[in-house]
């Protein structure tokens, strides 16, 4: 428990950075850019366009808020692959300054809902004053965190995120709490890091390489394996490109079955 606290705040006071970055006036931004020396979101991986907004320039295009752009620090598109439909009910895991809660929003349409999840009151009210610019009103931002997440069993049909399940001290508790609020026959879409089998211990303890999404990835092997036990099935492991040495970001993708398990 120490531990995992210890990487929540660890974590917690990086995007907070992030999130006040990105709130600052552009002429400071222009300045500095992400990278400026005050700025708590970079790493050679951001500066060289493996992680942040510039993945939705390519992806998405105009479909993305540029006001929630400048704060994203994923490494992937979950929304373009996520194949959202009118009326559902998406959960976005970690979700920063709201980029693909707002995307998921317009996707699903007035008769469906877009749920962020965040520990971070500053990402929270970033993402909160994004969707009053954007206009956009089907949706709910929830302060909680990944390992207990604050809904109702079944109570979604879409659980997305964006290089955040990395990060957590705890992830097959991630991902059993992924399950357990998908309704049945729901869908998992997430872009995270999977690191090599190769990936050193020296890298794996290094608390700066967690923060900046590499030393708390898992293998492949070992995602599909969480995945597995928590009843996921239909699973698919993509990886996209390189972010790092020993890492790469991945598209990985799963349904919660339509049936009942054995007991």
């Amino acid at each position: 428990m120490a531990e995992l606290t210890e990487i929540r705040e660890t974590v917690r006071r990086k995007y907070a950075a992030a999130a006040k970055a990105a709130a600052a006036p552009p002429t400071d931004l222009d300045e500095a850019g992400c990278c400026g020396s005050d700025r708590a979101c970079c790493t050679p991986a951001h500066a060289q366009g493996e992680f942040g907004g510039t993945l939705y320039k390519e992806a998405t295009g105009a479909d993305v808020p540029e006001s929630a752009l400048s704060a994203s620090l994923g490494c992937g598109v979950p929304t373009a692959v996520a194949d959202l439909h009118q009326g559902e009910t998406v959960l976005d895991l970690g979700c920063g300054a709201g980029a693909d809660v707002l995307i998921s929003a317009r996707r699903v349409g007035p008769s469906g809902r877009a749920i962020g999840l965040d520990m971070t009151d500053e990402m929270l009210e970033l993402a909160r004053a994004n969707a009053a610019d954007a206009g956009v009103e089907n949706v709910k931002f929830l302060k909680g965190y990944l390992e207990d997440m604050p809904l109702e069993d079944a109570s979604v049909d879409v659980v997305i995120s964006n290089c955040v399940i990395n990060l957590s001290g705890d992830k097959p508790k991630v991902i059993s709490e992924a399950a357990r609020v998908l309704r049945r026959g729901g869908r998992f879409a997430v872009s995270d890091v999977i690191a090599d089998t190769n990936m050193d211990q020296q890298t794996r303890a290094d608390m700066a390489a967690w923060t900046g999404c590499i030393a708390g990835a898992l293998t492949a092997d070992e995602f599909r394996s969480t995945l597995e036990g928590a009843g996921f099935e239909a699973i698919e492991i993509h990886q996209t490109h390189r972010v790092h040495e020993h890492a790469a970001a991945a598209i990985i993708r799963a349904h919660k079955p339509t049936t009942p398990g054995p007991r």
